[in-house]
């Protein structure tokens, strides 16, 4: 769906998360946090406290992504929307190599429930191996 400027709208919750994990791709995870990122997110780690509010998630975010010194492979494994309940998500894997010298194989499952147009809750199911 295009507006009058012959820009894309998205116009679903699957087209949205498609969209965040392209920017990923592209090396604009960040680009994608701030476009679709609610001020208010929740954002837990599976077993951890939960992270409130889109400022302590953008450190924590930042933080992630400069930990990681190169990324050896990545793979959107699966993506799916509830739009009823708006709800998505998204099974990915990734093959990253660490500043500390850490190589790390991880698997996850992502969960996104929406309000209106941005992520307002998100939880991160994980697997992770350590290869060094």
């Amino acid at each position: 769906m295009f507006n009058k400027k012959n820009k894309m709208i998205m116009s679903n919750y699957k087209e949205k998360i498609s969209d965040i994990y392209a920017l990923m791709f592209q090396g604009k995870a960040l680009d994608a946090f701030e476009k679709y990122y609610h001020e208010n997110v929740v954002m837990t780690e599976l077993g951890g406290e939960p992270r409130k509010g889109k400022a302590v998630n953008r450190e924590y975010e930042i933080k992630f992504f400069s930990s990681i010194k190169a990324v050896h492979g990545m793979t959107v494994d699966a993506i799916t929307a509830d739009e009823a309940n708006k709800v998505t998500m998204v099974e990915t894997s990734m093959d990253a190599k660490f500043v500390d010298g850490n190589r790390m194989k991880m698997s996850q499952v992502a969960v996104q429930k929406w309000d209106g147009n941005h992520i307002i809750d998100e939880k991160f199911y994980h697997n992770m191996n350590t290869n060094n």
